[in-house]
């Protein structure tokens, strides 16, 4: 039943793919592996929104759990998905039997678990629009526990479970898909799509425009967005928007406004900037890459230049999307 390995090479499981090693690690595949997760074990999915930045010295864990069921109701469809599932394949598949909603979050890396821990979004659409429970180990107290969306907390590119990343281990979660779709077209090169509009032609423009502007992770090692889109006041933002009128900004619920943080990057003419082997994009200064011999220093110093200057010109201080680990656990910018 015990599936740890030692000393294994983290980089085949981190899209940044630096160098690091993981003293030992657990893959779960069953749910009968869950007592023998140890108490100080971190968890992983697909690695896609992880660095390693050195060797791990604590015990790893990598949710493997995996199974799509699917039970169709009156007005919509329940879809529960093991939270190994690689997060695109499900996408597709779901498109495939004309279940349609998740079309917006098409080619976002990553594993169907780490889904509501991030609250992945993009285009509009944010996972916990779809989501009805998640079910999760309790590490605290031994137990299985479903969570209904209310107990997730759910926020901009975050959740419960990414406030409490030693707590919870996500085994499954559950999506209803109604079937009156409604697309959502409101955000960027979506607008531009002819009427009427299919699922298939959301998920194609959306693939097409993230292969574009995102570097693939298996040619180039990257973990997507580095930095989350900042939140500000409106004040704040009148005071920006005399600066610089061009500013992408988005209004949200409670009257604050979103900034695009990689116009505020690329305002400041940091594509291509490196320190050692870590790049900021050519194409896409949210993105940080790995040209290939970046080493765990290089990133942290690349992340903290740019925040420094971000906050110097625009009196924003970025906060990373990505969880970046050393030898001893999470490491804040």
């Amino acid at each position: 039943m015990n599936e740890i390995e030692t000393f294994y090479d983290l980089s085949t499981l981190h899209t940044f793919r630096l160098p690091a090693k993981a003293e030992n690690i657990l893959f779960l595949t069953q749910q009968e592996q869950l007592t023998e997760i140890p108490a100080d074990a971190y968890v992983i999915g697909g690695g896609s929104n992880t660095i390693f930045l050195n060797d791990f010295k604590k015990p790893l864990v990598c949710v493997r759990i995996t199974g799509i069921e699917i039970v169709e109701a009156d007005d919509h469809w329940n879809v529960k998905v093991g939270a190994g599932e690689n997060w695109h394949e499900l996408v597709l598949c779901l498109n495939d039997k004309g279940i349609n909603g998740l079309e917006n979050l098409a080619l976002i890396p990553g594993t169907v678990g780490a889904a509501p821990v991030q609250n992945i979004g993009a285009y509009g659409r944010e996972v916990a629009e779809f989501i009805t429970n998640v079910t999760a180990w309790d590490r605290r107290q031994h137990k299985v526990v479903n969570f209904k969306p209310i107990d997730c907390k759910f926020g901009y590119r975050d959740s419960i479970f990414k406030q409490n990343p030693m707590r919870w281990v996500i085994l499954k979660v559950e999506f209803s898909m109604p079937k009156a779709w409604q697309p959502e077209l409101s955000y960027g090169e979506l607008k531009a799509l002819d009427s009427p509009v299919l699922p298939t032609d959301i998920l194609n423009k959306v693939i097409a425009i993230r292969s574009a502007k995102l570097p693939d992770p298996a040619i180039t090692p990257n973990a997507g967005s580095f930095f989350k889109n900042p939140i500000i006041a409106r004040a704040h933002f009148a005071e920006l928007l005399q600066r610089f009128p061009a500013i992408p900004h988005f209004d949200t619920p409670n009257g604050d406004i979103k900034i695009a943080a990689g116009w505020l990057i690329d305002n400041l003419n940091l594509k291509g900037f490196a320190i050692g082997g870590a790049a900021v994009h050519t194409k896409q200064a949210l993105v940080l890459v790995n040209s290939g011999n970046a080493i765990g220093k290089d990133v942290l110093e690349l992340a903290r230049h740019i925040q420094a200057l971000v906050f110097k010109n625009y009196g924003i201080k970025l906060e990373a999307e990505v969880r970046l680990l050393d030898e001893k656990g999470l490491v804040s910018l």
